[in-house]
């Protein structure tokens, strides 16, 4: 007879507030199906996006008391006083690359003696990613993108994705929107690209290849996503190849320029390595014929390749400006020289349904059988950041990072 597990579903404890969460009732439901020795306990929670009723409603026993649970499970980093030695843990630690605002918290991992798995290191044996919310980082990044033109340009009035009860419910605000002749640019191609575009699609936009974006001139609205080879190039101008990219970033140099020329609104939705060349240098904003009025800066890299992206923004405050020339936050959509800029760094968490429940979907086809069952794939061991007491070999690397030696990380 299998063990007993006891699953804890924990309430979201950062702020700003998260509503989501890993385990939404249905997707619990089927997890107790399929692992008859789980039992699934859930904390209650009053901003959490499934309320406590609808787990009551099917079956779930809600308690503040989760000592007696073997996992617990989360979304984004748990506040250290709620930390219960001994157990495991699921979330998004935001430890692994060395952030120094979450130092401490795997300081106390590893002295209570827990086990940390982290979602972003979930992956298969060809090192891709098995869960993720990127895709509605796209979904919802794309909105705001159009969201922030409308309030700028004073065309057209879109609420919060926030505001919303779901996808489907945004989607129809959504389709009442006309846009003006306009050209608006995606880079990316993988999940939060996607979801961009399946944003976008809502319009029915005229999707259009880069060199028709670059040289061509539409009288309707029209869409370009480009992959890496059309923003950088290789220094010694030998042909461009993917894989080399990403192994050798450094030997890549900018080419996005032209397309600041001819761009309305810019949404980022690329992945990008500290050792890459940058999109957007405070240079290229001064220039005369730089076009950009929004920046939808779905990726969200601090010092990294935008230099607009000052700070992250939040949900409640999502835009601020960005001066051009004097290269400093300024109030939004006052000044029509500066550019406006949308970093949310958390933009699922505005659709929390949708997105819970595509995750905790995630989880159940690709995750709980090597949790719960049989890791013979090593999922649950590549994710495994500490483990008795210590830093597991994968993550040995972190050590000087705990005992602040390290340059530290935002």
């Amino acid at each position: 007879m299998k063990k007993r597990i006891r699953i804890g579903v924990l309430r979201e404890t950062k702020n700003p507030p998260d509503r989501r969460v890993a385990i939404p009732p249905l997707t619990g439901l089927q997890i107790l199906n399929k692992y008859p020795n789980v039992s699934i306990f859930i904390q209650p929670s009053d901003i959490r996006c499934f309320t406590d009723s609808e787990y009551r409603e099917q079956g779930y026993f809600l308690t503040d008391d989760l000592r007696d649970c073997d996992i617990l499970i989360g979304v984004k980093e748990v506040s250290i006083p709620t930390l219960i030695p001994n157990k495991t843990y699921l979330f998004f630690s935001h430890t692994a690359k060395q952030q120094l605002y979450n130092r401490e918290l795997l300081q106390q991992i590893i002295k209570r003696n827990i086990t940390l798995i982290d979602y972003e290191y979930l992956t298969d044996n060809k090192h891709q990613r098995l869960v993720a919310f990127g895709h509605w980082a796209g979904v919802v990044g794309a909105y705001k993108a159009l969201r922030a033109r409308g309030v700028r340009t004073d065309f057209f009035d879109l609420p919060p994705a926030s505001y919303c009860k779901d996808m489907e419910e945004m989607y129809l605000h959504l389709k009442k929107v006309s846009l003006k002749p306009i050209k608006i640019l995606i880079t990316g191609g993988g999940r939060v690209a996607m979801g961009a575009m399946q944003t976008l699609r809502v319009l029915n936009l005229k999707e259009v290849t880069p060199e028709q974006f670059l040289h061509e001139s539409f009288n309707e609205p029209v869409v370009c996503r480009i992959d890496p080879e059309y923003y950088v190039e290789r220094k010694d101008r030998g042909e461009f190849n993917l894989k080399d990219f990403y192994e050798n970033p450094e030997q890549y140099r900018s080419i996005f320029k032209p397309f600041t020329k001819v761009t309305d609104l810019f949404i980022a939705c690329h992945y990008w390595d500290p050792k890459s060349p940058k999109f957007l240098i405070p240079e290229d904003y001064k220039e005369d014929d730089f076009k950009i009025s929004v920046i939808a800066d779905v990726s969200c890299d601090l010092n990294g390749p935008i230099a607009s992206t000052l700070r992250a923004s939040t949900i409640a405050s999502s835009f601020y400006g960005y001066d051009r020339f004097n290269e400093e936050e300024a109030i939004p959509f006052v000044d029509k020289k500066n550019v406006t800029v949308m970093a949310v760094d958390n933009l699922p968490g505005e659709l929390p349904r949708d997105s819970s429940i595509d995750f905790g979907e995630a989880l159940y086809q690709n995750v709980y059988e090597a949790l719960l069952d049989d890791d013979s794939d090593g999922i649950i061991e590549r994710a495994t950041i500490a483990k008795d007491g210590r830093l597991t070999p994968q993550f040995a690397y972190l050590h000087a990072y705990l005992e602040g030696k390290d340059v530290a990380k935002v």
